[in-house]
């Protein structure tokens, strides 16, 4: 098609003008950029938090880049390993979540940093042994949502119930919220349910509808063994049964918490504020994390209308995310400006939602959402990172963990469209680690469009020394916006939106995009463990 080989060729020249800083970094792998290797990282440990990365990867990072004075701001906390690196490399920090899951998370092991440690880990090892859950008794209901209705065998829920009651009995408060947070690791252990990024995936002994191959997660752990378990290995960590604890190498660094939007959060940060900015986005990829993490938030008693509200507020990149409206009032004026100019102005993007939007108005995608989450991610992006020159001072590190993808053959290059947008507002591309292996592509885009590699990468940006307003257009930029006419624009494509309908295909190449040289100073060892 026209529209992919426009495209294709746009991708060449913006891989063109980015190929002496997308650096191939063996230094890196899948391993060291997500949590798998945190499965053996003490406190880290606790909480499966797929969408994270290692505390590893933070510590090369603070040493490879020299990052050695706090604050340090993370805008997508996650599960807190910025955050707790940090600390333990005895900076202060500051991290913004929205979904309570997450930041309980981060609330619990702060709330350990500077409690007696040893006395915490033998009342949970008290608590366990008595199991007071496997007695008869008063239970606590958890809260329904239709996404996690029937989630657990009945004798699993009946226990988690007593379980709930009989923590909220225990007198303290700090205790309490430690134990309530153990249950909350191991609810997909025990229930019929995955977490597959988009969705929940179900077991079929939960008696849901299975599709055409039905899906068995095999052991579901009893409740009993999952707990105990799970309080055991907390319990370890903070007292390490015939080990000393050297208070001496207890962290120093302090983390300050703001749950909610970093739409909404960073504008009020303090200009020039922070030394460091290290953070890992929502991809551009259809996850869900409401959906993904439901028992989670169920949990915590979030109910189905405030699970909607989270995912209309987290940053566009499900389907379901509709346009946010009045960000030009939340935004400093010329931030906003710089941010709209640097999107409408970014010729590659702009070539990618026009095909997207041609694909949805031809019923050829599957689904119709898809162009109005690739627009608002970017252009909610590109206001993250205006801000983000505000509040960093010159000479700071920026530091993301992002993936490229790809819709209906498209290839969208997630690293050198925000890199483009990063040189516009105030930022220098120093590097783009690519690690050695790419990501593939879906079953579906390969068997239409064929196999394309898209690359995993860490963007090394650098807030620019002289200037603190926003580089301005260079001559060949084009479409130019004003704030009124990008809310005009955003109006008139969300009312198209309203009106399209769902569909599936279209067709195009499928060429290599790695387009990066191998990182002639890159250590020949792997990343410190």
């Amino acid at each position: 098609m026209a529209d992919l080989a426009a495209i294709d060729r746009a991708d060449k020249e913006l891989t063109e003008r980015f190929r002496d800083r997308l650096v191939v970094n063996h230094d890196l792998d899948r391993k060291l950029v997500s949590f798998q290797a945190n499965r053996r990282e003490l406190e880290h440990r606790w909480c499966k938090y797929k969408e994270g990365y290692s505390a590893d990867l933070m510590r090369y990072l603070f040493g490879r880049l020299r990052i050695e004075r706090g604050p340090v701001l993370d805008p997508f906390a996650g599960a807190g390993t910025t955050l707790f690196s940090a600390c333990e490399a005895g900076m202060d920090s500051t991290g913004i979540e929205l979904l309570p899951s997450s930041a309980e998370i981060i609330k619990v092991r702060s709330d350990l940093l500077h409690a007696d440690r040893r006395a915490v880990g033998k009342r949970l090892r008290a608590f366990a042994q008595r199991k007071s859950w496997e007695r008869q008794g008063r239970t606590k209901e958890i809260v329904r949502v239709p996404i996690t209705d029937g989630a657990y065998p009945k004798d699993t829920e009946s226990q988690l119930g007593r379980y709930l009651w009989d923590i909220e009995q225990v007198g303290d408060g700090a205790l309490f919220r430690l134990l309530r947070f153990a249950a909350m690791c191991i609810l997909e252990s025990i229930s019929y349910t995955r977490k597959d990024g988009q969705y929940l995936r179900w077991d079929q002994r939960s008696g849901r509808r299975q599709g055409t191959r039905p899906f068995d997660k095999g052991r579901i752990l009893p409740f009993s063994e999952a707990i105990t378990g799970k309080l055991a290995e907390i319990a370890s960590d903070l007292d390490p049964i015939g080990r000393p604890i050297d208070d001496d190498c207890r962290p120093c660094g302090k983390i300050h918490l703001v749950e909610g939007s970093c739409l909404e959060t960073m504008p009020t940060l303090k200009a020039k504020g922070f030394h460091g900015l290290v953070t890992s986005p929502p991809y551009c990829n259809r996850y869900d994390y409401t959906r993904t993490y439901a028992l989670e938030l169920a949990l915590l008693g979030i109910d189905e209308d405030s699970i909607k509200i989270l995912r209309q507020t987290m940053l566009s990149c499900t389907v379901e995310n509709k346009a946010k409206l009045g960000l030009d009032r939340v935004f400093r004026r010329d931030r906003f400006d710089s941010a709209v100019q640097a999107f409408e102005s970014q010729e590659m993007l702009q070539r990618i939602l026009a095909y997207l939007e041609k694909c949805r108005d031809d019923r050829t995608i599957n689904n119709s959402g898809i162009p109005r989450m690739v627009r608002n991610y970017f252009l909610e992006s590109a206001l993250l990172i205006a801000d983000a020159a505000r509040v960093l001072h010159p000479g700071a590190p920026f530091v993301m963990v992002n993936d490229n993808v790809r819709y209906e053959g498209a290839h969208v290059p997630v690293d050198l469209i925000l890199g483009d947008f990063a040189e516009r507002l105030g930022f220098h591309v120093e590097q783009i680690w690519v690690l050695p292996r790419g990501k593939g592509n879906s079953s579906q885009q390969m068997g239409k469009h064929g196999r394309c590699e898209l690359r995993k990468c860490v963007y090394i940006w650098r807030k620019v020394q002289s200037a603190e307003a926003p580089a301005r257009l260079t001559k060949g930029d084009s479409r130019v916006l004003t704030c009124n006419d990008a809310l005009g624009a955003e109006a008139a494509f969300a009312e198209r939106e309203a009106t399209s309908a769902p569909g599936g295909g279209a067709a195009c190449a499928g060429r290599s995009q790695t387009g990066c040289r191998p990182e002639k100073t890159a250590a020949a060892g792997r990343a410190r463990r």
